[in-house]
C-alpha cells in the first residue's frame, strides 16, 4: 500500500546500537519522525541521548542499525559535513561557537555549507563569489533578526550574554537551511524568562516547516512543545507517545524517580 504524503517520515532510526569497549551506550533504538513535528528525547543522565544524536549526525559510527533521511538517504554512511549538506543540522550540549568571531561571522560559517563556490571564486573574488557573499550575508542578518540578535551582529561571540550565545548557536545551525534540526539541551543554563523565549522560538522554527528533534532535561520545556516524546533509559527505548501518554506512563515515572531525581522535575511535572 502506498503511503499518503502525511505518512511519509523524514527521519527513520532503525535498530541503532553503539558500543564503547564493553559498554553498550545505546541498544536497538527505533523511532521515526514525521515532517514538521517536534519530537523530544528524554531520559536520565547517561541514558544515551547525546550518543544517539552523535550517531545520527555522523560523529559516531554505530555498530548496528541505520538512519534514513527522506526515506532514502542512509545518513550513517556519510561524514558529518555531508550530513549537514543533506539537510540535517544540530547544536551541542556545550556551546561550540567561534568565540573570537562576531555573531554575524558565526552565522556565515553555517551558511557556507550551502554555497557552491570553488577555490578560484574565493581566491580571485569572482562575480559569483561577490553575489554569493551578498546573498548569504543578507540571509545571516535575517536569521540574527529572527533571534533578536541583529543589534549584536558585530559583537564577538565571547562577549555575548549566555542566553544570546545559545540563540546564536541555533541561528548558525539554521543558516545551513536544514530540513531537520537537532537541539541538544538548548535550555541548559537558561533562566525561566529565557526558557519561555526559547519555547516561542522552537515553535516559530517549526512553523517555518523545519522538523525538530530535541534533547532536553526540563520537562517544562519538553511537555508544552512536543508532538511526540521518546524516553530512553540505560541506552534502551522504554516508551514513546504523546506528552500526556508519557506523563502517565508508570515505567517512565519509575525510571525518573529511580535515578535519584537527576532531572528538573520528573515525567509527571508540567
Amino acid at each position: 500500500m502506498t503511503k499518503t504524503l502525511s505518512e511519509l517520515t523524514i527521519l527513520n532510526v532503525e535498530g541503532l546500537t553503539k558500543r564503547f569497549g564493553g559498554v553498550t551506550a545505546i541498544e536497538k533504538i527505533d523511532f521515526s519522525v514525521l515532517p514538521g513535528k517536534i519530537v523530544s528525547i528524554i531520559g536520565p543522565n547517561g541514558a544515551g541521548k547525546t550518543t544517539l544524536f552523535n550517531c545520527i549526525t555522523g560523529l559516531y559510527s554505530p555498530e548496528e542499525g541505520s538512519v534514513y533521511f527522506d526515506e532514502q538517504i542512509l545518513l550513517n554512511k556519510l561524514y558529518p559535513f555531508a550530513i549537514t549538506a543533506k539537510g540535517v543540522a544540530r547544536t551541542f550540549q556545550t556551546i561550540r561557537l567561534f568565540k573570537h568571531m562576531t555573531a554575524l561571522e558565526n552565522v556565515l560559517v553555517g551558511a557556507h555549507v550551502r554555497t557552491r563556490l570553488g577555490l578560484t571564486d574565493t581566491l580571485f573574488s569572482t562575480r559569483r563569489f561577490r553575489l554569493t557573499e551578498r546573498k548569504i550575508t543578507a540571509h545571516a542578518l535575517r536569521l540574527l533578526d529572527f533571534f533578536g540578535l541583529q543589534a549584536k551582529a558585530d559583537t564577538l561571540a565571547c562577549n555575548l550574554a549566555y542566553g544570546h550565545q545559545r540563540k546564536l548557536e541555533i541561528a548558525r545551525a539554521l543558516a545551513s537551511a536544514p530540513k531537520v534540526l537537532l537541539l541538544d539541551e538548548p535550555a541548559a543554563g537558561m533562566n525561566p524568562k529565557e526558557k519561555d523565549e526559547l519555547l516561542a522560538l522552537i515553535r516559530a522554527i517549526r512553523d517555518t516547516g523545519i522538523t525538530i528533534l530535541l534533547i532536553e532535561h526540563d520537562m517544562k520545556v519538553v511537555m508544552p512543545v512536543s508532538d511526540k516524546v521518546i524516553v530512553i533509559d540505560y541506552g534502551k527505548k522504554i516508551a514513546e507517545g504523546t506528552p500526556r501518554e508519557i506523563q502517565n506512563n508508570s515505567r517512565v515515572i519509575e525510571a525518573y524517580l529511580g535515578h535519584g531525581g537527576g532531572y528538573h522535575g520528573h515525567a509527571g511535572s508540567h
